[in-house]
């Protein structure tokens, strides 16, 4: 099968590196080497057996870009909102360009990992109602937690709306005045686990998302840092 061929300027706005007029601009003053020959026209088509050159930085390309952040407990998860902080802010400028957002959602008050992506059939599947993906929790609690709570989690829990959630797994790792536990849902509703908590006569303190499927946080990732994912992690997307 041929390589597919795009035109140099969009692919280098793809990248983050401007609008069409910013590239068309960088192209003009010889900034930009395809396969060793700097080249000035945009609308050269390359594909990514090509090595492009943008000043000094030879470009690591690829057909789709995903990227893992530790999210912040300060955003909303959004590419743009007119009154809210969002995740996109945390991303770095040519970052922000380069049409990625993010895969589902956390909460504003909830920290943990989130997947960024440029893949729109990934975040299709990831997010359809017919695929259930396991999200992993770490959650602290106002209240003690018991057997029964581990059973209503595991049976559904009616939530104030009248939904009744689909069985989820609680694991309790200590339970006291302030407990701590693991938290696995297949769904995700609006604030669900803090809103399945209530239900039980608890509230959440902290909550943080640990893994999505088979991709787990990196431990590393300070809150609100980010990075993209490995080739080992792209190929576990697969079981996502």
């Amino acid at each position: 099968m041929a390589a597919k061929l795009e035109r140099l300027d969009k692919v280098l706005s793809n990248l983050g590196f401007g609008s069409r007029t910013d590239v068309k601009r960088d192209l003009s003053k010889g900034l930009v080497q395809v396969n060793g020959s700097i080249i000035k026209d945009g609308s050269r088509k390359v594909s990514l057996l090509d090595k492009i050159i943008f000043g000094e930085e030879e470009l690591v390309r690829n057909e789709y870009y995903y990227f893992m952040m530790n999210k912040a407990p300060d955003c909303i998860t959004a590419t743009e909102d007119p009154k809210e902080k969002t995740v996109m802010e945390y991303l770095n400028g040519r970052h922000r360009q380069m049409n990625l957002f993010p895969v589902g959602r956390l909460d504003k008050e909830t920290e943990g990992l989130l997947i960024f992506t440029t893949d729109g059939n990934f975040a299709h599947h990831y997010t359809s109602p017919k695929h259930l993906i396991d999200k992993e929790y770490y959650a602290e609690v106002e209240g003690s937690l018991t057997d029964a709570d581990v059973e209503a989690f595991a049976a559904g829990i009616e939530l104030d709306d009248g939904y009744v959630t689909l069985p989820g797994k609680l694991e309790i790792l200590a339970s006291d005045v302030n407990s701590k536990a693991k938290v696995i849902i297949r769904e995700g509703k609006y604030r669900q686990i803090r809103r399945m908590f209530v239900t039980l006569g608890k509230t959440v303190t902290y909550l943080r998302r640990e893994k999505m499927g088979a991709i787990q946080l990196d431990p590393n990732l300070r809150v609100g840092d980010y990075r993209e994912l490995t080739k080992d992690e792209i190929s576990l997307l697969d079981r996502i």
